[in-house]
């Protein structure tokens, strides 16, 4: 057998397994989908969850995902780009980097109850914040921040040394070429990193059983002062998320149309992950194309 027969067998196999991989996930997705969009309405989306009665809704669920995901994003976001940034711009090559990357490997690889069962035991019990908005985020935080910060730093590394090279020959100090310069050329990369991670946080569970609580209390859409327990935006309240809300609904069975609402909130998981997947790539690829017909 020669070497260009080899050659096709060889490519027909990997078509044929990403043809497997495509098709199971397609699958699924489908599933969901069929099973879930038939439930979802207005009122399902906007009306609060009930026990033991039927008709019940996601609304605050569904809030709370979005309000926890900003609160995360707030503190992590920052965190990762200095990160990031020092890694790629400032580091040295020695032994304290390379442990710094190893950690930030490590880290990237741990299951989420893990981050979930730390956060309980630092943020929930030590720090005293209890079961909260604020527990959540801070242990989401420990959560997004090493494929944050890897992501990064991969998109600043991958911009070519010429532009920093421009940057200094113009007089720009070290500081101001990064700033100026390397960012926001490395723009696109990192949004779409930022997005994606956003869609990672969104659907998370197990980190947030342990941290930011099971249960959704009324919220008072008309109080927007934060201190106010019953206030959407009081970030010391307990906030029961829609990936928190499915599994609660599957485990404790308390609802008589469990299954319709499980399915429901499933396929408005599924819908907001793609959302955030299919927003990233565009924008990604905006960005670039703006960026290099600038």
């Amino acid at each position: 057998m020669n070497s260009k027969k080899v050659d096709k067998i060889a490519t027909g196999v990997l078509y044929g397994i990403a043809a497997i991989i495509v098709l199971i996930l397609a699958s699924l997705i489908a599933y969901i989908l069929f099973r879930g969009i038939p439930n979802i309405n207005w009122e399902f989306l906007t009306q609060p969850a009930k026990t033991f009665e039927v008709g019940g809704g996601i609304g605050i669920q569904l809030f709370n995902s979005f309000y926890l995901l900003i609160i995360t994003m707030i503190i992590s976001v920052p965190i990762s780009l200095g990160a990031g940034i020092y890694l790629s711009e400032y580091a040295k090559k020695n032994w304290l980097t390379d442990f710094i990357r190893t950690a930030i490997e490590i880290l990237s690889s741990l299951p989420s109850v893990v981050v979930g069962l730390f956060g309980f035991l630092v943020f929930v019990v030590q720090a005293g914040f209890g079961f909260s908005i604020i527990s959540g985020a801070l242990a989401l935080t420990f959560f997004n921040l090493p494929l944050l910060t890897r992501n990064v730093e991969e998109s600043l590394k991958a911009v070519h040394y010429t532009q920093r090279e421009a940057g200094l020959a113009l007089g720009l100090s070290r500081w101001e070429t990064v700033i100026k310069v390397v960012v926001p050329e490395a723009l696109p990369g990192i949004l779409t990193g930022v997005i994606l991670g956003a869609g990672r946080i969104f659907g998370e569970a197990a980190a947030l059983i342990y941290t930011a609580g099971q249960s959704a209390p009324a919220l008072d859409f008309t109080d927007w002062n934060p201190m106010n327990i019953s206030s959407p935006l009081n970030i010391f309240r307990q906030a029961e998320t829609l990936a928190v809300h499915i599994w609660k609904v599957n485990s404790e069975g308390t609802m008589p149309d469990g299954p319709q609402v499980s399915a429901g909130a499933s396929a408005v998981l599924i819908l907001a992950v793609l959302l955030f997947n299919i927003l990233a790539r565009f924008l990604g690829k905006r960005l670039h194309k703006k960026m290099t017909s600038a």
